[in-house]
């Protein structure tokens, strides 16, 4: 079984995981109501996907 022979120091374990950073959620625009939605998804706001009706908005 592998195991290590040295204690790896917090500042290496620490330097190996600086990468690990959560990313910002892409935002785009509805082209029929102009309100902000991830992309390829439905719109929250109006319902449409790829400009035809696919869910009952919670506004309409």
């Amino acid at each position: 079984m592998a195991v290590p022979k040295k204690k790896i120091s917090k500042t290496r374990g620490r330097k190996r995981r600086t990468h690990w950073k959560a990313s910002a959620p892409q935002v785009g625009v509805c082209p029929q109501c102009n309100q902000p939605k991830r992309p390829h998804r439905a719109c929250p706001e109006c319902g449409y996907y790829k400009g035809r009706p696919v869910v009952i908005a919670k506004g309409a």
